[in-house]
């Protein structure tokens, strides 16, 4: 550590929903913020498609449901951030998918009581976020290679394509990355014990190994023929699909979770391209393969999300953390805040927001005592 003075307050590593939480609160507190993400956009595991033509919303790659009666964080966010909800449709029929040699079959299922979606997607709270902090604080394509602290502040070094290594001197410091990214691309001299860096390491990344598929269509054709838009698979490669049209249809779209395993979906691009139409065809008729477009986004290739450990562990779902992921480091400097950490819905939107909300609480503590 240098005696030079702080660039800032606070430095925040990451500007998905956790880390953008945080510069808000961080910012509406009155402290100097900046946040550092490695991408060259905003929003981590919130991601788009968007209209060619003028950038617009239309569909989700990522997350895409809240469930406000169950979720009080999430419901005070929305109503804070003015982000309206509606019911995922699911009105109808699903299909069951059982033989890649046979159409679907019809099957009533039961839906899922209070699941909701957002107008304008988990888009709308990235956008409305970042909007709301001063210009200029947020850096995209700075990847965090090192963070270093002691009693005195913080420094988090920080690189990007073909630029020279920059120094971020702060008071203190909130990681809002995913835990086994930054135990992986993070040095930590001095600054984290063997058993911290442990616990970063098994906590796996929710959707981190997943992808995602969205098929765009010129109309919501299954809801006049009865059917939810819902698809429960077992040949695949779709283990499931659902309606993920705009609420009054006008943007008619359907999504589903690929089954194949990350090697393989790497390994033939093309081939999963064509099972997913042949699927589609099987369950929905030749109108499911007469999609305008297919998205795929598989969220295993992407470096600033996945890392080997979540491609070479069992996918699963996060359960909350050790409570040494909560607590405050380096004399209360350092604060993880990722999704994850959560003590409430962990890997979900609203385990974002919690995750956020104490962190700053604890960081905010520890530099008004100082």
């Amino acid at each position: 550590m240098t005696d030079r003075g702080p660039d800032c307050d606070v430095v925040v590593v990451g500007a998905g929903l956790s880390g953008l939480t945080c510069a808000s609160l961080l910012c509406d507190a009155g402290l100097d913020t900046i946040v550092l993400e490695a991408a060259e956009r905003t929003g981590g595991r919130i991601h788009s498609v968007k209209h060619a033509s003028d950038g617009s919303y239309v569909a989700d790659l990522g997350p895409t449901w809240v469930w406000p009666a169950y979720q009080p964080i999430v419901t005070a966010w929305l109503d804070r951030l003015n982000v309206e909800t509606f019911n995922q449709f699911e009105s109808g029929d699903a299909v069951l998918d059982l033989d890649e040699t046979a159409p679907g079959q019809r099957q009533l299922l039961p839906g899922q009581h209070g699941i909701r979606r957002l107008h304008g997607g988990p888009q709308a709270l990235i956008d409305t976020l970042h909007g709301r902090l001063p210009h200029g604080i947020v850096r995209t394509g700075h990847p965090v290679t090192a963070i270093d602290a002691d009693a005195n502040g913080v420094v988090v070094t920080a690189g990007g394509a073909g630029a020279e290594d920059r120094e971020f001197h702060a008071t203190g410091v909130i990681v809002a990355a995913p835990l086994r990214l930054a135990a992986q691309a993070i040095s930590w001299p001095g600054s984290l014990d063997k058993a911290v860096l442990a616990a970063m390491a098994a906590t796996p990344t929710w959707m981190a190994a997943q992808t995602k598929a969205v098929f765009l269509y010129d109309r919501p054709f299954w809801r006049s023929e009865g059917l939810s838009g819902r698809v429960a698979s077992r040949p695949g490669p779709l283990a499931e699909v659902h309606d993920h049209s705009s609420e009054d249809g006008h943007l008619a779209a359907l999504f589903g979770f690929v089954g194949w395993p990350p090697a393989v979906r790497e390994a033939h691009p093309e081939a999963l391209r064509e099972e997913i139409t042949r699927q589609m065809v099987r369950c929905f008729g030749d109108r499911g393969g007469a999609y305008s477009a297919l998205h795929i986004e598989d969220w295993a290739m992407n470096r600033a999300i996945c890392s080997e450990l979540d491609l070479t562990r069992p996918a699963a779902h996060p359960e909350v953390t050790p409570d040494i992921l909560r607590a405050p480091h380096c004399d209360g400097r350092l604060f993880f805040a990722v999704a994850e950490t959560a003590l409430q819905s962990p890997g979900l939107i609203e385990g974002a927001f919690c995750a956020a909300q104490c962190a700053v609480a604890g960081l905010t503590t520890t530099l008004h005592e100082t």
